[in-house]
């Protein structure tokens, strides 16, 4: 794989998971809240979905039900990281904390990519899932203060039995360090079975 389309793996799936992310929300925001209501146009719609903020008080009535007992779709604010963290503090703090941290983050991830051998397309194709991850919620801090979270896992609302409420952005960043946990487990045992030298048959070793 030469440098180019080490290059175009990155921008492929980050940009896949930043759509993919930010056409949920959009969906979540359109179908969960009343905000876009009366907007006409995808123009209209899409300036409302980046403009319109602080909806829990318009929540559509009901949430959606994907799989009844196991998954709905409803939709949350997180102010914070993931079960709510940080999510106390005063909000000009937290929010310019979790921008400079995410922009560290993608700082990083680009440095750990550029020195990726061209091969390695698993770790490649798992930080570009980071990135676009990162980037989705970057966007969504940026311009709201707040994650717009709306996938609700839950084992018949049994107590303690509850995910977290998630988005794209998340399920892409939790897969691609899944697959670079996999990479650190097993890839690196095989690239250093080839790299040991090739065996000598005994024939040739007597020879030599």
């Amino acid at each position: 794989m030469s440098t180019s389309r080490k290059t175009i793996v990155l921008f492929a799936v980050a940009s896949f998971a930043f759509v993919a992310d930010q056409g949920t929300k959009h969906l979540a925001v359109a179908h969960l809240t009343t905000a876009l209501e009366g907007r006409e146009g995808i123009g209209d719609r899409f300036v409302g979905f980046l403009t319109e903020t602080n909806l829990e008080g318009r929540r559509a009535r009901g949430d959606a039900v994907v799989i009844d007992g196991y998954w709905d779709h409803r939709y949350v604010q997180n102010p914070g990281a993931a079960w709510g963290l940080f999510s106390s503090l005063p909000e000009q703090i937290r929010t310019g904390f979790f921008l400079a941290i995410t922009l560290v983050a993608i700082v990083a991830i680009v440095w750990m990519y550029r020195r990726l051998d061209v091969d390695r397309w698993w770790m490649q194709s798992a930080l570009a899932l980071v990135l676009g991850g990162a980037v989705g919620n970057f966007v969504d801090r940026a311009l709201r203060g707040y994650v717009i979270d709306f996938i609700d896992w839950h084992w018949r609302n049994v107590p303690g039995m509850h995910w977290p409420t998630f988005n794209v952005a998340d399920a892409a960043i939790s897969i691609g360090v899944a697959m670079m946990l996999l990479d650190a487990a097993f890839g690196r045992r095989k690239r250093n079975r080839a790299k040991e030298p090739a065996a000598v048959p005994l024939e040739d070793a007597l020879r030599a």
